[in-house]
């Protein structure tokens, strides 16, 4: 939801990179010393780049030199991060949890979540952050699919042009309640076919064409750039950010119906401070870092997204071709309580319909 920033490194590789395999305490306590100069970040994958030039790359570096903390990194899907964080309530290992809508409202559910508002949240539009502290959008993004650009002429202009036999196992979208942008395959359904019934029923029909499950939709933009895939689903952040490395892949938002509208949503990358981490202190300042006005110029200039503060206005080439992306593509606003609420209900229905 490229760069200035390159492709996601894998996700077995992300989930190894840090080993938290400390014994148990008592309910909600740790056993990470909370005087260490470091936090630990479970973080929706997207924003890190598999060269070491992404904007997690830049702003952990440059953290660390500012303060003396170090960040250790864990990636994973949306929803993989929040469970894990609620498997480790007993003993948390994690100070941040950075993740798209509705898990960071799932994690705020579950507990998982303390009160705190980072400096320059104020600038925060209030649809992009909780009303009660618990989180804040740091990234802004949109929804979106990919297609590839050297197979297709163009892109596929309706839900309903997915279902071609040409797309039979050539077509691949990540597994919604595991994954972010898989979820909002089911949110963006929902709300261009009208309800739950209706979208349940076209991806019945269009599993005929799907791959399979994909637990990481930054799986799906390498498969996609050489043609293994046709279309995957995706987010824009994501997507214009690999896309100097992977150039065979376009951007796309089917519409509901022909000559409708594309159309899309908001899908931020939010950040919460955990519950009982095991290093407050050190999470607040990396919290404020996030929404600082010099890391908040290079959400466009190096991580290819979108800036959470209202106050900033962008221009520079990434920001340009970005506003070009979105241009006369409508953004609708999903019931996020709702699908907070239903989230579960919403992907039985799926795995139902499509045997998943």
């Amino acid at each position: 939801m490229s760069r200035p920033r390159l492709p996601l490194r894998p996700l077995a590789a992300a989930l190894g990179a840090l080993a938290l395999g400390a014994p148990l305490t008592a309910c909600g306590a740790s056993s990470a010393d909370p005087d260490a100069k470091e936090i630990t970040v479970y973080s929706a994958d997207g924003l890190k780049g598999e060269k070491g030039d992404g904007f997690y790359d830049k702003v952990f570096k440059d953290f660390e030199k500012k303060t003396g903390i170090k960040v250790n990194y864990v990636e994973s899907g949306s929803g993989a991060a929040v469970q894990r964080l609620a498997r480790e309530r007993a003993n948390t290992k994690a100070d941040v949890v950075v993740t798209l809508p509705p898990f960071i409202q799932q994690a705020d559910g579950k507990g998982l979540l303390d009160t705190y508002r980072p400096k320059g949240s104020d600038q925060v539009a209030a649809a992009d952050k909780d009303p009660n502290g618990r989180w804040t959008s740091v990234v802004n993004n949109y929804f979106c699919f990919i297609y590839n650009k050297k197979e297709l002429k163009q892109a596929p202009a309706t839900w309903a042009d997915l279902t071609d036999g040409k797309f039979k196992d050539k077509l691949q979208y990540s597994t919604p309640g595991v994954a972010g942008d898989g979820t909002a395959v089911l949110i963006k359904a929902m709300h261009d076919f009208g309800g739950q019934g209706p979208a349940m029923t076209f991806l019945k029909k269009l599993q005929a064409n799907n791959v399979g499950p994909s637990s990481s939709t930054g799986q799906l933009a390498p498969k996609t750039d050489k043609g293994e895939l046709l279309v995957a689903n995706g987010d824009v952040q994501m997507n214009y950010a690999n896309m100097k490395s992977m150039p065979g892949q376009g951007i796309f938002f089917p519409a509901a119906k022909p000559g409708g509208k594309p159309s899309t949503f908001a899908l931020p990358y939010a950040a919460g401070l955990v519950k009982n981490a095991p290093h407050s202190a050190n999470a607040k300042k990396f919290l404020d870092y996030l929404l600082s006005e010099d890391v908040q110029k290079e959400v466009s200039s190096v991580g290819g997204g979108f800036t959470a503060r209202k106050d900033i206005k962008a221009s520079d080439t990434n920001a340009t071709a970005l506003a070009k992306i979105m241009d006369g593509v409508e953004v609708f606003r999903p019931d996020w309580n709702d699908i907070d609420k239903n989230l579960d209900t919403y992907v039985t229905a799926w795995k139902t319909a499509t045997g998943s």
